[in-house]
Order: structure tokens, then C-alpha cells, then sequence
């Protein structure tokens, strides 16, 4: 076998602590080494062009390149290589930049590390053998979990591009959390005005099946052929009948139940229709309130609908859609501000979050855009804003910033003193955060244009006095203490994963962070994508995040599916399990561990049970290969034997340098 090595300066990355001259000299005794040499940019033009030429030159069976992570440029070196006439596969790639130079200074440690990891590629490379990928068929169907802007936007754009899309949202109707507010910032323009056209073309879409109060029960496949059960919610309405009249919901004497859309500002119907734009907009029946559910008396809407579209015999259904790839936007929930005891949230009633203040602001909320205390009706004349409630918190283990408080508490403060003219605002901030176009100059334009007082400290107490509520807290600019006093205290509540997220990742396949937010592919290079092929993100699910940048990581994520469905058929990874039958015991410990279901148990030939390898499905992760009590499960190009050659090439290293 004939072996090329290339050593990447990376300009000062690399050869700034290790000595990329030498280790090409010492490589060039490794065995079935016949040449190697150090370039400065290996990813570059000249890079690739210098390894496609050594490869004819030097007749080449395999390359090794040593330079920064195989997460960035592998495939960049597997398409020089296979330009060279090589299988892809018939090369290697040691990171000698994050896991050498990066992590020390002694220059000469360094180089020894490197040539020691140089070594290890080269002795795995010399037991690897070519592989070959397989085609297989795809469904272009494409489904969109999650109603809000971002999937709002990721539908569209796919059902423009002509593929057929499942738009499942859990709740009654589409809009999530965008559809809940009145204005929107830096522009203060109506939120319903810019949401509301594109629910509609989302309701009359052709291309677009919408299952709103559903939700995703199982998921199987893999890319190109998902089969995915979703779970249609009894709603106790036919909503093939259901006209959206809203008789029901002025005639149902069940009148505690929770009205989430609302935020529980005031109580709602056990039957409802969301919100006036709703989409479907189709009346939903709350089990947990209705007395005909509850207690077997009522049944006034049954009564008086129209169409007689009422069916309290109604049972959840589960429906198989079969899709070629899922596209996540699940959003995001709100902190519960309970957790500041300090702050009387729910103790309280004056004390409230920024969504239920932004549901009174909406002239389509319970107060018809009318600012009122909740404890008695009046119109506040001071109101306060707290801001990083849930967010930049690590006692609460919220360290991280939610990245639209900022804006929203400013977009409120300017619309309390439109709605209140002779209204004070305050703004209890750690440090405005406002980065993105014309966000800074708003900030400015709340506090010169609209007096909004902006105090730098947190908030230590709030507690009732004499009708009215004290915020006690720290002006860090001034270097005092201070007080206000408030009628109405609007908490900027902070975001965090939806409930259920974590759940969603095991069904999906995917990755989640410690908080349940979604982890992408990679930070920089594959925002929108996951470690699972065929499945994206878009929005919040990701990472908080404002509308503008979720619309756009929706148009992102469409973006990759059109990319993906341009081919008529998909190429498969290789780099998979692979079951020595003649070692298999059938035990079905793989099985049982695989994370992607990509095993299973079969009858051979001689009736024995032996394990197989859905090779569409396997991604590759190794732990199969682990867990096979008998060996009988081998990683294509990760073998037993290619990794105890890298371990017994590192360990003849430490023993020669032991010996001098």
C-alpha cells in the first residue's frame, strides 16, 4: 500500500506550537508512507490540488491529512481524494489543531503529538478497504411540526417549491406565539396584519394538509422514507361541520376554564375558538371543564349549534403520514415567574408577565385593548417593567440571554404611554441588548421620544403598600437604592424550551442542550440541520430567538429540504454496521441499544436468529459494536482491528520514547 501525509500549517493555527516541517519528515518513515509534505492552507485550492497531484504522481492507495477538525473539512479532503481517482473512504484525517496546537504551548510536546496522531491515522488507513454507497428512492412529502412563524414560514416556502407538506400543530389553530401579540418591534406594526395573511395562505394552500390539534405520537424511517403516527386530539367538534359562528361559546355556561391564548387575563369557555383570526377557525371542546364530559349534564351547545357539528363521543385518532423529511418548529415556552418569590407573581394580582400585558394591549384580548389592573379595573398611572425574569439567571439555571426581552419591554413601554398618555413608564434592566437593525435606535426612541425611565439595577422586592405596589430595587448607575411606586408591575419574562421538547429529540433521533433546546448540526456550518439526515430546525426550538431571524431560519430549513428532494434518489453512508453472521449469537443486544432503531432480528437460512443492519436507517454511531458481546458487529471503516492499530501505533510511540 502506498500512503501520502499532508501537514497543515493553517497559517499560525497550527505551525504557530507545532513544527509542521517535522512531522513530515518523520512521517516519512512510517510504514507505507512513500511521501509527505507540509502545506500551509491543506483546505485551500493549491491545497486540494497538491494532494490530487501527489495521488498520480506517486500512485497513492490512501491519504492522511493532518491539519483541524474532521467536522469541518472532511468531506472537503474525501472530494480531493475521489478527484484523485481514490475512494472517498480511502482516507484519514488527523485533527492536530484542536487537539494539539490549540491546547498547548511547548513546541516540541506539540510536534511529538502530532507525529504520534499522524502515526495513528496512518495505521488505521493501512487495514481500510474502499466502500462503496447505496441509492435508494425518496418521498418528497415534507412535514412541519409546529404552527408558529417559523413553521408558518418553512410551509410556505415548500409547498411554493411544489413539494407536499403536514403542517401539525398541537394547539386549535396555527400562529403561536406571534399571533398573541399587538405590535410588533422596531416598527410597532400590527402583529395580526403581517401573521394573519400568511395563515390564511397556509388554511388554502393546495399543496399544504394542515392537522391543527395534533401532535406527533411515533416516528420511524430514515431520511427519504419517515413514517410518522400523529395523534389528531378529540375536539368534540366535527370540524368538517363546524362553521366557526361561535354560538356555542356565548351560550356555555362553563365559564372557569383556563383561556391560554389569552393568558388566563380573564376565564374563558369550556368551548372556544382561540381567537377571532384563528386558523381553522373551528371550536374546541376543554374535556377537564365541560359539564357534559365532567358530570353528564349540559349539552347547551349541542343544543344550539347550527350544524350540529357537536360529537361528544369523539376519540382521539392516530394517523400515519408517510414523508421524506421532518422539519422541526416547536417554539418556545415562557418562564413561569413563580420562581421569584420576591417578585409576588401570583401572589399578587397587579404583578403580571409582558404576555399577558401584551394580551390586554390587543384590542382583540380580554380587555379590548384596554389597559386595566386586574385587582380592581382602573387604569394604571405608573407602571413598572422588570426585566431578565427567567433569562441571564444562573440561580434559576436560565444563564443564558432570551434575546427579544430587551426589545418587547421597550415595544410595551412606548405602547403604555400611547394608550395612557399622562402614564409614567420604568425599566428595571441588567443591560440592553439590542442588536439587530434599527433595535438600538427604538431604545433610544422610547427613552427620548417617550420619557421611559431606565433604571440599571435588579429588582430586590416588590410588596403591596396602601393600594399600590413598591419596587424596591438598586440603581447601579447612581450607586443608591431606590423605590417606586407602581400600580401595575410587568414581568419580562424570559423563554425556555416547549414542554415536551426533550421528548420530541427521542422520537425525532436529534440532540437537545440541558435546557431541551435542540442541537444543530454544527453551530456555524449546519445551523438548520441535526445529527439525524432529513431532519431540521427552524425557530426557537433551536435557540430563542426574534421573528425576523425565525422567519428566516425557516425559509433556511425549506431551503435544505428543496436542496435534499433535488435528487431523484438519495445516497446512503457507508460508514455503517455491518453482522458477521457466522459470529452472531442472536442475542439482540444491538438491537435493544441501537438509538435509531437501525437493527433488528431475522431467520437465516439455517433457522437460526441472527442479527441484521437496516442499512438506510444505521447512522453510523458505533454503539452496537460496543455492546455485541461476541464481536459479531463491526463499524465499516472504525473496525475493531483499524482502532487497536491507532491504540498499538500510540503505545510503541510511549514505549520507544520510555526506552531512550
Amino acid at each position: 500500500m502506498k500512503i501520502g501525509v499532508f501537514i497543515c500549517h493553517c497559517g499560525s493555527n497550527i505551525a504557530g506550537t507545532v513544527d509542521c516541517g517535522k512531522v513530515a519528515e518523520i512521517a516519512k518513515d512510517y510504514p507505507d508512507v512513500v511521501m509527505a509534505q507540509d502545506l500551509m492552507y491543506a483546505c485551500s485550492e493549491p491545497g486540494q490540488d497538491a494532494v490530487v497531484k501527489a495521488i498520480h504522481e506517486h500512485s497513492l492507495d490512501g491519504v492522511v491529512v493532518a491539519s483541524c477538525s474532521p467536522r469541518m473539512h472532511e468531506n472537503t479532503f474525501r472530494r480531493a481524494v475521489e478527484r484523485g481517482g481514490l475512494n472517498r473512504f480511502m482516507f484519514e484525517m488527523a485533527n492536530i489543531r484542536e487537539h494539539v496546537s490549540w491546547i498547548g504551548k511547548d513546541m516540541g510536546a506539540n510536534t511529538r503529538k502530532a507525529a504520534d496522531l499522524v502515526r495513528a491515522a496512518v495505521e488505521k488507513l493501512r487495514l481500510a478497504r474502499p466502500l462503496l454507497p447505496k441509492h435508494f428512492e425518496i418521498n418528497k412529502r415534507v412535514m412541519v411540526i409546529g404552527g408558529g412563524v417559523a413553521g408558518i414560514q418553512a410551509a410556505l416556502d415548500l409547498a411554493d417549491g411544489g413539494l407536499d407538506v403536514v403542517l401539525v400543530e398541537k394547539r386549535s389553530s396555527i400562529g403561536g406565539k406571534m399571533a398573541k401579540l399587538d405590535k410588533t418591534f422596531p416598527t410597532i406594526d400590527c402583529s395580526t396584519c403581517i401573521l394573519g395573511p400568511k395563515m390564511v395562505d397556509i388554511a388554502q394552500h393546495p399543496k399544504i394538509k394542515l392537522m391543527a390539534y395534533s401532535e406527533v405520537d411515533k416516528i420511524s424511517g430514515y431520511v427519504g422514507n419517515f413514517e410518522v403516527s400523529v395523534r389528531k386530539k378529540a375536539t368534540y367538534v366535527d370540524w368538517d361541520k363546524c362553521t366557526g359562528c361561535g354560538l356555542c361559546t356565548e351560550k356555555c355556561p362553563s365559564r372557569k376554564a383556563p383561556d391560554e391564548f389569552n393568558e388566563n387575563v380573564a376565564p374563558g369557555r369550556a368551548i372556544n375558538i382561540a381567537f377571532p383570526q384563528a386558523i381553522p377557525k373551528r371550536a374546541t371542546i376543554n374535556a377537564d371543564y365541560c359539564l357534559r364530559l365532567t358530570k353528564g349534564k349540559c349539552g347547551v351547545c349541542s343544543t344550539v349549534c347550527p350544524t350540529e357539528a357537536i360529537n361528544f363521543e369523539m376519540k382521539d385518532e392516530l394517523v400515519t403520514e408517510k414523508v421524506g423529511a421532518v422539519i422541526a418548529a416547536t417554539g418556545f415556552d415562557l418562564f413561569d415567574p413563580k420562581a421569584y418569590g420576591e417578585y409576588g407573581a401570583g401572589r399578587y394580582p397587579d404583578v403580571i408577565t409582558s404576555m399577558q400585558y401584551e394580551r390586554m394591549l390587543s384590542a382583540s384580548g380580554p380587555t379590548g385593548g384596554h389597559i386595566k389592573r386586574p385587582s380592581d379595573g382602573t387604569e394604571p398611572k405608573n407602571v413598572v417593567f422588570i426585566q431578565c425574569v427567567g433569562s441571564r439567571d444562573k440561580s434559576k439555571d436560565r444563564p443564558y440571554c432570551s434575546g427579544f426581552c430587551c426589545m418587547y419591554t421597550a415595544k410595551q413601554a412606548i405602547q403604555t404611554r400611547d394608550h395612557i398618555p399622562d402614564s409614567t413608564a420604568h425599566v428595571f434592566y441588567i443591560d440592553i441588548r439590542a442588536f439587530s437593525k434599527n433595535y438600538e435606535e427604538f431604545i433610544d426612541r422610547a427613552r427620548e421620544e417617550y420619557g421611559v425611565n431606565y433604571v440599571r439595577g435588579r429588582v430586590s422586592k416588590i410588596y403591596p403598600d396602601n393600594g399600590k405596589l413598591i419596587v424596591r430595587g438598586a440603581d447601579t448607575l447612581m450607586g443608591k437604592q431606590v423605590e417606586v411606586e407602581a400600580d401595575l408591575v410587568v414581568l419580562a419574562v424570559g423563554g425556555q424550551p416547549s414542554a415536551g421538547a426533550p421528548d420530541l429529540a427521542e422520537k425525532l433521533r436529534i440532540s437537545y442542550d440541558k435546557y431541551g433546546f435542540f442541537m444543530e448540526g454544527h453551530v456555524k456550518l449546519r445551523p438548520v440541520e441535526t445529527n439525524t439526515a432529513g431532519v431540521y430546525l427552524a425557530g426557537a426550538c433551536q435557540g430563542l430567538k426574534d421573528i425576523p431571524t425565525s422567519v428566516g431560519q425557516g425559509s433556511a430549513a425549506a431551503a435544505k429540504v428543496l436542496a435534499l428532494f433535488s435528487h431523484e434518489t438519495l445516497e446512503s453512508d457507508p460508514q455503517i454496521a455491518q453482522i458477521n453472521e457466522a459470529r452472531c449469537v442472536g442475542c439482540g443486544k444491538c438491537v435493544s441499544t441501537c438509538p435509531y432503531q437501525a437493527l433488528r432480528l431475522k431467520e437465516a437460512r439455517n433457522g437460526q436468529i441472527k442479527a441484521e443492519v437496516l442499512e438506510t436507517v444505521c447512522q453510523g454511531c458505533g454503539i452496537c459494536t460496543v455492546t455485541c458481546p461476541v464481536g459479531a458487529t463491526q463499524l465499516q471503516n472504525f473496525t475493531d482491528d483499524q482502532i487497536l492499530a491507532e491504540v498499538n501505533s500510540l503505545c510503541r510511540t510511549w514505549k520507544e520514547e520510555s526506552l531512550r
